[in-house]
């Protein structure tokens, strides 16, 4: 039964074998971990709602605010809303904030539970008239919602103020305004335009490096609001020198897909804590390395990660590489029959 049919990159087919549920255990709960992690969950879809899913977000609630519970089981905080929930590909603002407010309010009756929320301008389209002060008023508008319901502040890049600025001016204006106006420190949302190109050019300029210094200079006039910046550039070592040119204080969240399990780890300069989207399909096995890390044992952090990092490339044999099916029969029938949606025999 764990043995499926799946195809290749040059179109044949091939017999896999699952190898089945991996020897590692998620952390205990109550376990401390010395890294802060964020997982950004997804949302499942509602497949029984008569709405049409291009025009009106369909949610299960009950089975998405289920893997929020779950995650925090195993000691990894939820980042609400972002892209990896369809944000800004799907998610609207007002179903994005009710998935916010569900959260909140499942995290203030579990305890340990660490949640920070995406706050945008993804309500304000990007047209040719959008000015700097619409994009003040719709990032003005998302944080104080999130804010007022006692959400700690993931500030996304966005793509209205990419679309608008002329100038790094222009990006310093706006944090400035933001950051003023936020109760808490928030994190700062840096995505690369090889996840979005909307975002090319961000932070005024297309050369990473006179970003990287417009971004560092932002946060330095702003330190203590900034609890620190998710950076998502696919560069272990643009983050490396980027995380050692931080204000004191301010944590570098790799959002790396490829070189999490190093950026985590860390050198003897200091260490990335995390804000990924690849936490969230491979959450047992990120817990159980995070506790492996928090015990000193570097050896077995990486043995559990090591096979874990194809993941974004080759998700279900990389996904069964790594341990992260806990019922292989389940993920066949699963997989078969989307396979079989496509018109393969599986």
């Amino acid at each position: 039964m764990n043995r499926i049919r799946l195809p290749r990159n040059d179109g044949t087919l091939h017999d896999y074998t699952l190898r089945g549920a991996s020897a590692s255990t998620p952390a205990a709960p109550g376990t401390r971990f010395n890294r802060i992690a964020y997982s950004a969950a997804h949302v499942v879809a509602d497949p029984f709602s008569a709405a049409d899913p291009w025009l009106q977000p369909a949610i299960d609630w009950e089975a998405t605010l289920a893997y929020r519970a779950y995650l925090w089981s195993l000691g990894l905080g939820v980042a609400e809303a972002m892209d990896t929930a369809q944000r800004g590909m799907g998610l609207d603002w007002p179903t994005s904030l009710e998935l916010i407010d569900r959260s909140l309010k499942l995290s203030r009756s579990t305890r340990g539970a660490q949640i920070a929320c995406g706050a945008g301008t993804d309500h304000v389209e990007a047209r040719p008239s959008t000015t700097v002060n619409d994009v003040i008023e719709a990032y003005s508008l998302q944080c104080e919602a999130i804010e007022s319901r006692g959400g700690r502040i993931i500030l996304m890049a966005s793509r209205a103020l990419a679309a608008c600025a002329r100038s790094p001016d222009d990006y310093a204006k706006v944090y400035a305004r933001i950051l003023s106006q936020t109760r808490e420190p928030v994190i700062i949302h840096w995505l690369g335009d090889m996840f979005d190109p909307a975002l090319a050019g961000y932070w005024g300029h297309a050369d990473l490096d006179r970003a990287t210094s417009v971004c560092l200079d932002i946060i330095a006039a702003h330190a203590d609001k900034v609890d620190g910046i998710k950076v998502s550039l696919l560069d272990k070592h643009r983050e490396i020198a980027m995380r050692r040119r931080l204000p004191a204080g301010v944590r570098m969240y790799t959002g790396d897909d490829f070189n999490f399990a190093e950026l985590i780890a860390g050198d003897e300069q200091g260490y990335s804590d995390a804000l990924l989207g690849i936490f969230d399909p491979m959450a047992s096995a990120a817990s159980a390395a995070l506790a492996a890390l928090a015990a000193g044992d570097r050896k077995q952090f990486d043995a559990i990660l090591a096979p874990t990092v194809p993941l974004s490339r080759h998700v279900f044999r990389a996904a069964d590489a790594a341990g992260l099916f806990t019922d292989a029969d389940r993920a066949v029938r699963r997989m078969r029959t989307l396979l079989a949606w496509h018109g393969v025999d599986g």
